[in-house]
């Protein structure tokens, strides 16, 4: 299920779905653990007898509010008569999530209310091991494991505390949780429990007639009973509307310096364009590793998830943020580039296909042997477009001694590499994975990316008045571009092919698919927009992979990732959509044509969520979310 509010700090994170459930806490890196393991944890109302999880029959409108990282949720229950106006948000500074819930009674009568919240952890991503109790000196519910505390607590009318609490056991010998003890609107009070555990709290409160009440709930994140402990005074001394205030205020100001640039969009496209900034923070860790995505619910794909920094990924990223006038996030992030190089096997010059937050190896399934020989499992186009992106960084921030430090331990590093890296035979990229990660071969996109990459070193090694080396990159990104005017360009079809794929005897076989990503060719400035052979492949790529109505373009000619429908060739991409919106503004001459792009950015900005959530890819005909949601890609390229 996509996820629809993600809030983050850059150390604590937390997730909700479209049924406004709890799903995703990670916590002190985004991506490393997720300690509930995408499991859900609601909350509820009681009134007059009845109740209702707001996961259910509530249809919750969801959204942030403008110009924040803070969410405004509104959610009615006819059966109940009770409406709900919610907040959430993540204080910028200290780890602690804070909901705040104004509750309306709809009926013309006095009702006690309780408001009970339900907290499933599974800490660091499994629930054997776990302690859920109530700690009589904090007056709050905490669970842990080891070096990870988290504490539960909150406030109505003017009082700290909840009435009423239980812990209990879930998952085991069929046991569901304490969850089903909260549907009578009563809790046992049961004061630990061990192994597989929840919790739930509930506070009671009496609505006036047609009035309203007030409940704050928070949760505390720290590595030990003191952290929480010291969160948990400071959220009783200074109360939680001061953390909501000062961290709606903090978010204002941040999005506030790009405001001026965007004035000229559309509501809806300049509304979608602030939000996609808001939601590219929320998967940067506080180590500037970019996360894919956060949707634990790709875990069902392969028992694998998004959770991960891809170098591709992370340099159009930062490459958006640096053109936002965001580079302070970027640095990070190509710090964290600079910790990957200094160790292991990434000392040679080539960046693995993708890294967990700490900057260790993640998963990986390109194996090492091809044809009874050794094999580099990459990506090549990530080390090049970290090159790439990294020129940009330098060109918006003027960082000369920044860029120095990076000079020798990862620009020439990468570029030697990059270099040398070379097939004799076909004076392209030795073969190495495609971006979709499916394919050896040497392709039109990597060999794209490597030149682009190249380029930049050169351009370095000028600005240090390294002549010899920069010469050698040049020399070595235009025999790829000559070597890719011989091979991947196609005269008869007129447009450049996906690519090229070794045979065992040493020659190569083409692929004449039409693929989304050959458009590199001209987003790296091998050719212009408008040469012949751009304008040739950029026609074939919109007539061959527009997919359903309303459409978009799909990756490449029967793609199956996620396909459902069999009468379009694939599902539509937003990337790659965009990828057509950013050739139609290189090309344009008029407003009239610039007309043209924003026709497609409208109609990807129609495809997000209220709360501006844009997914990997979408349903031809419905243009329903589907992968994983949102993906910091695809609003990386939105931006």
């Amino acid at each position: 299920m996509p996820r629809e509010i993600p809030l983050t700090n850059g150390r604590l994170y937390i997730n909700f779905d479209s049924n406004y459930s709890l799903r995703d806490i990670y916590f002190p890196c985004c991506g490393a653990d997720n300690h509930s393991s995408g499991h859900r944890s609601r909350f509820g109302i009681w009134a007059d007898g009845q109740f209702k999880w707001v996961d259910g029959q509530w249809n919750p409108l969801i959204n942030y509010v403008e110009d924040t990282l803070i969410s405004r949720v509104i959610a009615e229950n006819s059966d109940l008569g009770i409406r709900i106006t919610s907040t959430d948000a993540i204080d910028f500074a200290e780890d602690v999530y804070i909901k705040k819930i104004v509750i309306t009674n709809l009926l013309d009568r006095p009702r006690q209310v309780r408001a009970l919240f339900h907290e499933d952890l599974h800490v660091f991503n499994t629930s054997e091991s776990d302690t859920a109790y109530y700690d009589p000196d904090e007056q709050a519910i905490i669970h842990y494991k080891k070096d990870r505390y988290f504490l539960f607590s909150g406030k109505r009318d003017d009082k700290t505390g909840f009435d009423e609490f239980t812990t209990g056991v879930k998952e085991f010998r069929g046991l569901e949780g304490t969850w089903r003890d909260a549907e009578d609107g009563a809790l046992s009070g049961n004061t630990i429990a061990q192994g597989s555990v929840d919790s739930v709290i509930s506070f009671w409160t009496e609505l006036p007639p047609s009035g309203e009440r007030t409940v704050y709930y928070w949760i505390a994140a720290g590595n030990d009973h003191d952290d929480v402990s010291r969160l948990e005074r400071l959220m009783e001394e200074a109360g939680p509307e001061y953390f909501l205030s000062r961290t709606d205020h903090f978010w204002r100001a941040w999005i506030g310096k790009d405001k001026d640039r965007i004035n000229a969009l559309p509501s809806r496209t300049r509304d979608i364009y602030k939000k996609s900034l808001f939601i590219i923070r929320t998967n940067i860790d506080q180590g500037g590793a970019v996360l894919a995505a956060l949707d634990f619910d790709t875990l069902n794909w392969a028992e694998d998830t998004y959770g991960y920094m891809w170098p591709r990924d992370s340099a159009y990223t930062s490459y958006a943020l640096d053109k936002a006038g965001f580079s302070s996030l970027s640095r990070k992030f190509f710090e964290f580039c600079l910790l990957i190089t200094s160790r292991g096997k990434e000392r040679n010059g080539y960046f693995f296909p993708k890294y967990m937050s700490d900057g260790s190896v993640g998963s990986n399934w390109h194996p090492w042997i091809f044809n009874g020989e050794k094999q580099l499992p990459i990506q090549e186009d990530g080390t090049g477009l970290i090159l790439w992106s990294l020129w940009n960084h330098y060109e918006t921030t003027r960082e000369v001694e920044f860029i120095s430090k990076m000079f020798d331990p990862l620009i020439r590093r990468c570029a030697d590499f990059l270099a040398s890296y070379i097939d004799p035979v076909t004076g392209l990229p030795r073969p190495s994975y495609d971006l979709w990660e499916e394919r050896l071969g040497i392709f039109t996109y990597t060999c794209s990316a490597v030149y682009a990459g190249l380029v930049a070193a050169s351009r370095f090694c000028l600005l240090f008045r390294e002549n010899e080396k920069a010469r050698e990159y040049t020399r070595a990104a235009l025999g790829i571009k000559k070597a890719m005017e011989e091979r991947l360009y196609d005269p008869g079809e007129k447009r450049f092919i996906k690519g090229l794929y070794p045979r065992t005897d040493g020659g190569f076989d083409r692929d004449l698919t039409v693929d989304a990503s050959v458009c590199a060719a001209f987003y790296f400035g091998l050719y212009g927009p408008d040469d012949a052979r751009i304008t040739g492949t950029m026609q074939a790529i919109i007539e061959r992979l527009w997919a359903g109505d309303p459409g978009g373009i799909a990756r490449y000619e029967g793609d199956n990732y996620y396909r459902s429908n069999t009468s379009v060739t694939g599902n539509p991409w937003v990337i790659c959509t965009l990828w057509i919106a950013q050739w139609k503004i290189a090309r344009a001459e008029t407003k009239a044509d610039l007309d043209e792009a924003l026709e497609v950015l409208e109609m990807i900005c129609g495809c997000a969520n209220p709360s501006g959530i844009l997914p990997e890819q979408m349903d031809p005909c419905s243009h329903a979310p589907l992968s994983a949601a949102p993906l910091t890609w695809s609003h990386a390229t939105l931006v």
